[in-house]
Formats: C-alpha cells, sequence, structure tokens
C-alpha cells in the first residue's frame, strides 16, 4: 500500500490529433507522467463518455474506441493495448457507495480522451486503465460529490485524471484564429484557474459568469475539471497549472495537477 496520495491531473485533451502530433500540450503530458510514481492503475473521467448512468469499466482487456470521424487513417490505427483490472474497478464500486455505479464489462472501453491523453503520458500502456462514466442526467453537484468519494482511492495507488477543456463550444470554432481564443474564452478560462488556483471548492461559481453559457454550451468537457477540484478541496489544496493556451477561439487547452512535482517549462503560452 502506498505511503502517499497519488497526484490527480485535469489534461485539456483538444484534437483527438493530439494524439498523433508533439506540440507544447502533449509534452505537458509526456512531462507529468514522467512526473509521478508508477500507479497501480489509472481511473480516467473522459469528456466521450457522457451517458444516461454512472459506470465504471470493468473489462480485462478494453478495446481502442476510435469516437471520431473525419481524420486521417493513420489515427484510427493507433492502438492503445492498456489492460483493465476489474477487482480495482470494483473497488472504485465499493468507494463510493451508497451512490451506485454500474460494473460495465463489455460496453465501452478506452475512448480518444483517455488514449489521445495516455499514449503521451503513459506510452507504454502497461498500466491498467478504467474509466468512470460521465453520468448526463446528474448536476454538476453530483460530480463534485461523486468524487470526494473517490478521494481514498488516492491512496491506494489509484491516479485520478479527468480529461476534457474548461472552454469548449465547437459551434464557435474558428480554426484560422490558430492559437489564441475570444477575449470571452480568455475571461472564462482565466476566472475558472484562479477558483483551481486558490479556491477549488468553489468551482461552481463558474456558473455565474456570464460567460458560462458560451464556454460550457453541454457540460461534457467540463464536468471532468469537477473531479479534479473536489480531491483538490477534499485535500485542502490547491491545483497548479501544467499547461495553458486557447485555440480557434473557442478551446482551451488549460490542464492543471494536484500534489505533483512537474516542472512548470510549458505552463504559459506564448502569447494570445
Amino acid at each position: 500500500m502506498p505511503d502517499t496520495l497519488m497526484p490527480a491531473a485535469f489534461i485539456g485533451h483538444g484534437s483527438p490529433m493530439n494524439a498523433i502530433e508533439e506540440n507544447r500540450y502533449t509534452d505537458a503530458w509526456r512531462d507529468f507522467g514522467a512526473s509521478v510514481p508508477r500507479p497501480r492503475a489509472i481511473l480516467v473521467i473522459s469528456a466521450h463518455w457522457y451517458i444516461n448512468a454512472t459506470a465504471v469499466t470493468a473489462m480485462r482487456q478494453p478495446r481502442t474506441i476510435h469516437d471520431f470521424f473525419g481524420f486521417p487513417p493513420e489515427l484510427f490505427a493507433v492502438e492503445y493495448p492498456a489492460p483493465g483490472d476489474p477487482t480495482i474497478a470494483e473497488e472504485i464500486v465499493e468507494a463510493v457507495k451508497p451512490e451506485w455505479v454500474g460494473l460495465d464489462s463489455d460496453s465501452w472501453g478506452i475512448d480518444h480522451g483517455t488514449w489521445s491523453v495516455l499514449r503521451h503520458a503513459f506510452p507504454d500502456a502497461d498500466i491498467p486503465v478504467i474509466q468512470l462514466s460521465i453520468n448526463a442526467f446528474k448536476p454538476l453537484q453530483y460530480h463534485l460529490d461523486l468524487a470526494a468519494r473517490l478521494a481514498p482511492l488516492r491512496g491506494q495507488g489509484v491516479l485520478i485524471v479527468g480529461s476534457g477543456n474548461v472552454v469548449h463550444n465547437l459551434q464557435m470554432v474558428q480554426f484560422a484564429l490558430g492559437a489564441t481564443g475570444f477575449d470571452w474564452a480568455h475571461r472564462f478560462d482565466d476566472y475558472a484557474r484562479g477558483l483551481m488556483s486558490e479556491q477549488p471548492a468553489e468551482i461552481l461559481r463558474v456558473e455565474d459568469l456570464h460567460e458560462f453559457a458560451l464556454a460550457v454550451p453541454t457540460p461534457d468537457h467540463f464536468i471532468p475539471l469537477l473531479y479534479v477540484a473536489a480531491l483538490a478541496a477534499e485535500a485542502s489544496r490547491t491545483c497548479d497549472v501544467l499547461v495553458e493556451g486557447a485555440l480557434a477561439g473557442s478551446l482551451t487547452m488549460t490542464a492543471y495537477t494536484l500534489d505533483a512535482h512537474v516542472r512548470l517549462d510549458f505552463a504559459s503560452p506564448p502569447g494570445r
């Protein structure tokens, strides 16, 4: 049994192409993976398993899911053959009781919100990976409460990772803008960063911002951030910025770590 808590992280994962590209974001993900003790397992809350229930993957060999379209063949050829671990999946179910979490033995697997990050952070794919679904029928407070129940797993060698984007509005994407964001996207991202860095327990204050409806038109990519905010609040800690930046106007790539010792060479963007 580990003597210390495993770190945790929220990763702004952006485009699936990050799985096969190298850039300042993927460099930061790799740096994070190299900085943490070897996990017993990795539990990922991915924006792309957004369903009508709360469940964990419980298969011994989860499949690599290519849950996207319109990308080059080499991206569809990527496999991330990490094992699963039904025993740890059952431990997660027990940890969150009396909340109910189902065991998924054959439906899902490892989606691109997970493997596009992990193939940089843990390229050997030899650590068991379990995904926790995002229950689309539950309010934001539910996810904060569920995350608090997951906190003891950090003392049992489980690395908890949220994967989404703080600002994620695909309807307003303008690729011609490149590595810049709209003013409202930066305002929202900056406000969220202030809370994560100083008052993670107050993360839901972002709902009061006028920009919330633009930054979070659907909650799927934002909810994974709540899991790391809740873990930080549970431990009476704050989060560190791993890397930050904006893309195509209405996406931000900000990533946070909790209790990790990562050199922050990648933290600041080259400009807005």
